[in-house]
């Protein structure tokens, strides 16, 4: 493949911070990228914010298909060139946020999702996968150091919060490698990081997921308060009556969220749901 750099300037690619785009070029960081998130011969993979197409090419080289989402129609020469003879690679021009994930599950099967994502869409994209998918098997991201450490910590940890336990209700979170800024062009403020979400549903027992969600929402609403007073604002219940649910769960009257584990959570939610 031609050199990235090269290829950007020759088409007069101006980045856009707006749409966070910082691109890998360090091929070595891109295999390793690929090999922890342990894609094989016979995989279909997501790819979300291709960017460039370095890390389509080095997902592709290992995938059996890669079908790269990508917003910005100005890649498109460049990653005509990027992606030139590699034949099992597809790049879809349109906002992965806002398409029709049933539709695609049902055209893709069993899938997993590896990208380096922008910053912004953290959140948003971890929630509309984690509500919605039915097929994905795993989550690889690159995504901000100190988010990593979040979606990846344990609780009685101050990075821990309500994303981490979400995500626990479905999956394994795992800190991968930790990604300096100076691998990116152009290199953004802070360093980034890969973890993997590996989905294991089923995970934390018989658990209403929506029950679950929402005692997560409520322990975390007044980071603060007590599991108690959060438990009355949020759910509309008498102290006593919170008091008795937290007590039949073996929970500590004077506990916060941060303290409860994601199997102390699926407790409460399965009390909360009596």
């Amino acid at each position: 493949m031609e050199d990235i750099k090269n290829i950007l300037r020759s088409e007069g690619f101006n980045f856009k911070k707006s749409l966070g785009q910082n691109f890998i070029t360090d091929t070595k960081l891109l295999s390793e990228i690929v090999k922890r998130a342990e894609v094989e011969s016979g995989d279909t993979v997501v790819e979300i914010g291709c960017g460039a197409g370095t890390l389509t090419r080095a997902i592709a080289a290992s995938a059996k298909r890669v079908v790269a989402f990508e917003l910005d129609r100005a890649l498109k020469p460049v990653l005509e060139r990027t992606l030139k003879g590699v034949e099992n690679a597809e790049v879809v021009f349109e906002d992965f946020l806002k398409c029709d994930l049933k539709k695609l599950e049902g055209e893709l099967g069993a899938y997993k999702v590896v990208a380096n994502i922008p910053y912004y869409v953290t959140t948003p994209l971890i929630t509309k996968i984690f509500d919605g998918a039915k097929g994905c098997e795993s989550l690889t991201l690159m995504v901000q150091d100190e988010v990593a450490k979040r979606l990846c910590a344990r609780e009685n940890t101050p990075d821990y919060g309500a994303i981490t336990a979400y995500i626990a209700l479905r999956a394994r979170a795992e800190y991968i490698i930790k990604v300096p800024k100076e691998k990116f062009i152009p290199s953004p403020k802070v360093d980034s990081a890969v973890v993997k979400m590996t989905f294991e549903d089923g995970r934390l027992g018989d658990v209403d997921c929506e029950m679950y969600k929402r005692a997560v929402r409520a322990a975390f609403s007044a980071r603060r308060k007590t599991l108690e007073n959060n438990l009355v604002s949020s759910f509309g219940m008498t102290r006593e009556r919170a008091q008795a649910v937290l007590s039949d769960c073996g929970i500590d009257l004077k506990a916060r969220g941060e303290t409860l584990s994601p199997l102390m959570f699926a407790a409460l939610a399965k009390r909360l749901g009596e």
